[in-house]
């Protein structure tokens, strides 16, 4: 899928001009808010959802942040999660920490550190991180991510095959406002706002009242010569009721004694 970054929230009126460009998805800055003027909200979030766009959460302070180490990690995994929990980023979807800059092998370590340190913090959202191909390919033989945003910028020509966003053109002129192209492979930790559907407990398929089982019940016709011969009561723990439903574990029993009877 197409889609875009850009640091300028987004009106409803530009969210609408995104999605006619043919994009599916806004990644926007899920920050503090001393970083208003990139600040993701939650108005900005339904507008984007209304538009018909999802959304990727992307972390990021100063370019070269995670240089910091855990330390740094610690703080800025505690400030994305106050700021999922503000705007009700569902839990499952990602949020992605920014490697921008050109980050050499000598700045891996702190870079893992970093990850592993904001990853503590977020508990329930998935681990992204965003960064060159040198990066990407270095944090995934390390472990430290679930979700991988490369940027074209300082690598060289390259792309990974393990990344699930790539960005691969910046300073675009679109809806009245730069932004950068990026494509989108799965994977990704998209979300909206959309309610989502509260989980239904399993249904366990109940055999209604003994005397009025269809015939075309697959034990219909056990369950009457159970219930002839009087093996429908006396259970030892007193649940097994005539008037209530039973269940298959139920029946189970009552086929092993039909069978000694």
């Amino acid at each position: 899928m197409k889609g875009i970054d850009c640091a300028t929230p987004l009106t409803s009126d530009a969210a609408k001009k995104i999605a006619a460009e043919g994009m599916k998805f806004v990644c926007r800055y899920l920050v503090p808010e001393r970083l208003a003027w990139k600040r993701l909200t939650r108005a900005e979030a339904e507008a984007i959802t209304a538009a018909g766009l999802l959304i990727i959460s992307v972390f990021e302070t100063t370019a070269s942040r995670p240089a910091g180490g855990a330390a740094a990690g610690e703080v800025d995994g505690r400030e994305a999660m106050a700021e999922a929990k503000a705007i009700k980023q569902p839990p499952g979807s990602a949020i992605y920490f920014a490697v921008d800059y050109d980050a050499q092998a000598k700045d891996y370590n702190a870079i893992e550190a970093y990850l592993r340190a904001a990853a503590k913090q977020i508990e329930g959202y998935k681990v992204g991180v965003y960064g060159s191909y040198a990066v990407i390919e270095e944090m995934a033989r390390r472990g430290v991510a679930e979700c991988f945003w490369q940027t074209y910028a300082w690598s060289a020509g390259e792309k990974s095959g393990k990344d699930d966003l790539h960005q691969y053109k910046n300073g675009v002129a679109m809806a009245g406002i730069t932004v950068d192209l990026n494509d989108s492979f799965g994977g990704e930790g998209f979300w909206d706002t959309n309610p989502k559907p509260e989980p239904q407990p399993e249904k366990i398929e109940y055999i209604e009242a003994f005397n009025d089982v269809p015939k075309t019940h697959w034990a219909a016709a056990e369950i009457q010569e159970c219930a002839k011969k009087g093996l429908l009561t006396g259970f030892t723990d007193g649940s097994f009721r005539p008037e209530e439903p039973v269940t298959r574990a139920q029946l189970a029993i009552v086929l092993l004694r039909l069978n000694f009877n």
